[in-house]
């Protein structure tokens, strides 16, 4: 299974994205599609997408968690920043102190 966050995406893009996914609300995406399709896809939105475009991907994956989390395009968009924790992926949404991370 893949779920697809994107942010700033044209209407065309969405159109296409549509294609292989369900938007469960808008620029969020589920579907399942298999490694050389997601890579295609993904393509497609890359090529066609605006500078400050931005997409969080989580996808299936053979580890202990069970997924993989990827974010394409600029950190500072979205306020967010993925950490790793002892191998856990994690997404923390704000920080006290930006410089002082506090894992």
């Amino acid at each position: 299974m893949t779920v697809l966050v994107a942010n700033d995406v044209a209407p065309a893009v969405r159109g296409h994205l549509k294609r292989w996914f369900i938007e469960l609300k808008p620029n969020v995406f589920v579907g399942t599609l298999n490694v050389r399709t997601e890579k295609k896809v993904l393509d497609f939105v890359l090529h066609h997408a605006a500078p400050e475009f931005g997409m969080l991907i989580v996808t299936s994956a053979p580890n202990c968690q069970g997924y993989l989390v990827r974010r394409i395009g600029p950190e500072g968009k979205t306020g967010r920043k993925e950490i790793n924790l002892s191998g856990i992926p994690l997404i923390a949404e704000s920080w006290i102190d930006p410089e002082n991370i506090p894992f």
